[in-house]
């Protein structure tokens, strides 16, 4: 009886997950858009944080009696720059895709316009959904979280990052864009180099914000469609030309 129940909970999940790309194909397909449903992830980046804090704490005590040891960091060596996960990972910039897929099992999406489908918007903060997004020959990190700066007042965080240097960043500029209901709510920024931390970018504000009514006034049964478009400056256009 567990196991018939666990696979059928599996196929319930599969049939709610091909119900929501089904709506969203028939709602952009008139634009020639590309639909990419992206299902909710918990963030353990928060508990991971508590037990190492816990962790360093109880160690302290005995690292005072030992001598400390002196370590060589390659400079051009960045972190993992998942917000899910607490990774020890380093790597240089030109690795971070492939840790990010191999790894994490981060997904990219391919083309110029797209639209982000966000599942299950009711569910607890903190939660994320995340996706990378390659277009003009550069990857980006696209970054929608659901969090409680203030206790009882959960929002929605929208960010786009460039996998690569802030130079490079400062070449291209990102479009969200939020329709349905007649209404519409565009975001346009510069995004900001990975080499700079996700959750820096979202307590500065400096990216796409929504309380929750706002979201729900543009979402459709629990699932928030996100148009991204990403264009190089004119200058880098007619260098990548040349």
């Amino acid at each position: 009886m567990l196991f018939f129940t666990q696979c059928f909970g599996a196929v319930l999940d599969l049939i709610h997950l091909r119900f929501q790309h089904y709506k969203a194909k028939r709602v952009f397909s008139a634009a020639g858009q590309l639909v990419c449903v992206v299902n909710p992830t918990h963030s353990l980046k928060y508990v991971s944080n508590r037990h190492a804090v816990g962790q360093t704490s109880t160690e302290q005590g005995s690292l005072h009696s030992h001598h400390p040891l002196e370590t060589v960091h390659d400079p051009q060596l960045i972190p993992c720059i998942c917000p899910l996960f607490s990774c020890q990972w380093e790597g240089h910039v030109e690795v971070v895709v492939s840790h990010l897929r191999q790894t994490h099992r981060i997904n990219i999406l391919h083309g110029a316009e797209i639209v982000f489908l966000a599942t299950d918007m009711h569910l607890p903060a903190p939660t994320d959904w995340i996706i990378m997004h390659s277009c003009l020959g550069h990857h980006f990190l696209l970054v929608l979280r659901k969090l409680e700066k203030y206790e009882g007042h959960p929002q929605f965080f929208a960010t786009m990052m460039l996998i690569g240097t802030p130079t490079q960043a400062d070449n291209f500029t990102y479009r969200l864009e939020l329709n349905r209901n007649q209404r519409r709510l565009k975001w346009e920024a510069t995004p900001r180099s990975v080499l700079e931390c996700v959750d820096s970018v979202i307590s500065d504000g400096d990216c796409l914000v929504l309380n929750t009514s706002l979201a729900q006034l543009f979402s459709d049964n629990g699932s928030l469609a996100i148009g991204i478009a990403i264009t190089a400056s004119k200058v880098h256009a007619a260098e990548a030309e040349m």
